[in-house]
């Protein structure tokens, strides 16, 4: 397979680990293969969009501090699905269903084998999931090693921790059991655009009257 869900929950894991995450040149080691470019490109900005979210939640602050957390979130977000489209290409060239001239246009030729059935879901997605399901996974962990709380919040928050495992295990079963059917010619999936309008001031009709005033 191009690829397999433990490698990618190791190197997530390893990312939040390293003291310069997530900045722009934090010198976390890439595995070979340009798909874990985007898969640290997805992972980097899922980081960046966490840590703003909880800034965003602050209450003694300006209300130009708190816009400028969401402007921030939105720069974040629509890094991270370009990323996330960016992985569904190199998987997808990789397994042979897409050429690399049509996998950047926003009508993607993917060849099917006949029979194989469409999976809702592709398999960048599932990795963004991971990566996020990585960053809930390290938050509660340093929830259960918290000394300024009580027993009982820490024995409730090892038991969560414990289903975010569980949960990032099924995601990896998952990831790992498309790819193998895509492999094998029993399933596929296609590179779908986000085309997030909201960002798009040709598109966005607020911004579209905000430049015509």
């Amino acid at each position: 397979m191009p690829i397999e869900s433990t490698p990618v929950a190791q190197f997530h894991d390893q990312c939040l680990t390293h003291p310069a995450w997530p900045g722009a040149s934090t010198g976390v080691a890439l595995p070979a293969g340009e798909v874990w470019r985007w898969i640290l490109e997805n992972h980097r900005n899922n980081s960046l969009l966490w840590n703003e979210e909880d800034l965003a939640r602050r209450t003694k602050v300006s209300d130009a501090d708190i816009a400028a957390n969401k402007r921030a979130i939105d720069r974040y977000n629509q890094a991270r699905n370009d990323a996330t489209e960016r992985v569904d290409e190199h998987l997808l060239i990789a397994l042979g269903l897409v050429d690399a001239a049509s996998a950047g246009t926003d009508s993607p030729v993917v060849n099917v084998t006949p029979g194989a059935r469409l999976n809702s879901e592709t398999a960048g997605s599932i990795i963004d999931r991971m990566s996020i399901m990585s960053l809930k996974i390290a938050a509660m962990r340093r929830q259960t090693e918290r000394t300024d709380v009580d027993d009982a919040h820490r024995a409730s928050c090892k038991g969560k921790l414990a289903r975010l495992l569980e949960q990032r295990n099924d995601l990896g079963a998952c990831l790992d059991a498309l790819l193998a059917d895509t492999l094998a010619g029993r399933a596929y999936f296609k590179i779908y655009r986000q085309f997030k309008m909201y960002n798009d001031p040709k598109m966005n009709p607020v911004l579209v009257a905000e430049r015509a005033r």
